[in-house]
Order: C-alpha cells, then sequence, then structure tokens
C-alpha cells in the first residue's frame, strides 16, 4: 500500500525542524543531483521547489543566529546596550 503524500503544510513544518547543517546538506545532496545527473522535467523542478525551501530554511536560520550575535556598546549616558555586529573583511 502506497504512502499518502504529505501536505505542504507538514514539509514546511519538517524542514523548519532541520538544523541548519541538516538543512545545507540536503541542499547541496539537490545541486549535486541536478549538475550531475541526468533526471527527467519533472524529477528537476521537484528538486528545485524543494531547494528553493531549503534555500529559505537556512536563510531564515543564519538571520536568527546574526541576530543572537551582537556585541555590547557603551551608549553616552553610560548606559549599556546592544548594537548589531558588523562584519569586516579582511584586509589582506
Amino acid at each position: 500500500m502506497a504512502k499518502a503524500p504529505k501536505t505542504k503544510e507538514k514539509e514546511t513544518e519538517a524542514l523548519d525542524e532541520l538544523s541548519f547543517e541538516d538543512a545545507l546538506n540536503q541542499l547541496e545532496t539537490i545541486v549535486d543531483a541536478m549538475e550531475n545527473e541526468s533526471l527527467p522535467l519533472e524529477k528537476l523542478l521537484e528538486f528545485h521547489e524543494k531547494g528553493v525551501q531549503l534555500q529559505q530554511v537556512c536563510q531564515k536560520k543564519l538571520q536568527l543566529a546574526e541576530d543572537r550575535i551582537q556585541q555590547l556598546e557603551t551608549k553616552g549616558d553610560g548606559e549599556f546596550g546592544l548594537k548589531p555586529l558588523t562584519l569586516e573583511e579582511d584586509s589582506e
């Protein structure tokens, strides 16, 4: 007996529960398959859709991580506050 297909909502919830590393690994696997295998159009479209979802999951998780990484700064009135982390490029 065939399994009933997951709904889009359940698939999205399952993807949101992935760690960043797991989502990135799945995305890399999809990209590799799309680049190196001869796949039918329908499978390519399916991979593309899932890849976009995984990219969005990774982007959300990176944004959350960036929001958490903040530096403490002293304001003019002597109080402390948080400022966003700014990334500086190496000048080598």
